[in-house]
């Protein structure tokens, strides 16, 4: 499947399962480490927690590449490696401390969800 079609298909999962503020950043072409990136943010370290646990079983269940995950014990950053997305799901404050789509959005790519250029 396309990345972008399995961007989609992530994006509508999270927002279907109550992550707020997704976000979608297109890195295709801009020699990045992945092709896209999905930020959201979770109500709870529960939330993010089972966030990640069904990206994971999306992943199994569609036939994407999984690598890896990390930050899921701790729950206030989780992020999912599906090797050409790479999904973020943050506590609110974190990501207000890490500001990922002012690092990535101004300077590499399309703001995606919202049909910006960057």
């Amino acid at each position: 499947m396309p990345t972008l079609e399995k961007l989609a298909v992530m994006r509508a999962w999270l927002e279907g399962h109550k992550a707020q503020h997704v976000e979608s950043i297109d890195l295709a072409g801009k020699g990045a480490f992945t092709d896209a990136l999905l930020i959201a943010s979770a109500t709870s370290v529960r939330h993010a927690q089972s966030l990640a646990d069904g990206i994971s079983a999306l992943c199994a269940e569609n036939n994407f590449e999984y690598l890896r995950m990390e930050g899921y014990t701790a729950g206030q950053w989780i992020l999912v490696d599906c090797n050409d997305i790479v999904i973020n799901i943050f506590q609110d404050s974190v990501r207000d401390l890490y500001k990922l789509e002012a690092l990535w959005g101004d300077g590499a790519a399309a703001l995606l969800g919202r049909g910006e250029q960057a």
